[in-house]
């Protein structure tokens, strides 16, 4: 089957009861929630921002910087995403090392003055058919216009979790079903970390675009 079909996603949500006051605590939390926690305050970050991609990518980062005032630990944290092969333990491991050398240059644990606690969540993604399948670039491209923007989520950041080696499912069509590995590499060098799941439509649209209008 050749055509590409669109299927778009929601998350299943789980308060865990655990909570971090200060960062000591946010490091041992995060060295023994469930994977899908650290699923959840990463990666599904983007699943709850369509329109606006923050200064700080993930919860961790963003309740460092904000309610704890650490800005520094906040910018370590915010390079922290869920791109190329990388799997949920891999981020983990990364959280806990920066967390770890941030904690022992410091004399004093940064703790919440007057900031929220950091209040831990796990998640599960489900996916869900549109019911729209394309067999070209152009249809592609008016599908995508029009497609709800957790089918971009299912098929950039969700997809990379999966076994395509860091694509996503966007790139992988493009490039093994259309045969346009020019346009596929493209996508891929979008670093979609950087924008909103709607930043990241229009750059898609203008790729297709352009593409089109090239023949």
């Amino acid at each position: 089957m050749n055509e590409f079909n669109f299927k778009g996603c929601f998350e299943i949500r789980e308060l865990l009861g655990k909570r971090a006051d200060d960062e000591l605590a946010l490091l041992e939390l995060i060295e023994e929630v469930p994977a899908d926690s650290i699923y959840y305050h990463t990666s599904s970050y983007f699943l709850r921002h369509f329109y606006i991609a923050g200064a700080y990518p993930n919860d961790f980062a963003t309740w460092a910087a904000v309610q704890i005032r650490d800005r520094v630990l906040g910018e370590k944290l915010a390079v922290i995403t869920p791109s190329g092969n990388k799997g949920i333990e891999d981020i983990r491991l990364e959280l806990i090392d920066i967390l770890d050398d941030h904690l022992s240059g410091l004399k004093t644990i940064p703790a919440v003055s007057y900031g929220q606690p950091l209040y831990f969540m796990q998640s599960k993604i489900i996916v869900i058919p549109t019911g729209i399948a394309v067999g070209n670039l152009f249809d592609f491209k008016e599908a995508l216009r029009t497609i709800d923007a957790s089918a971009i989520y299912n098929h950039v950041y969700e997809a990379r979790l999966r076994d395509r080696k860091g694509r996503s499912d966007f790139s992988h069509w493009i490039d093994e079903v259309l045969g346009m590995p020019d346009l596929a590499q493209k996508f891929e060098q979008i670093d979609s970390y950087m924008y909103s799941l709607e930043g990241l439509r229009s750059k898609f649209l203008n790729l297709c675009e352009k593409a089109l209008s090239n023949g």
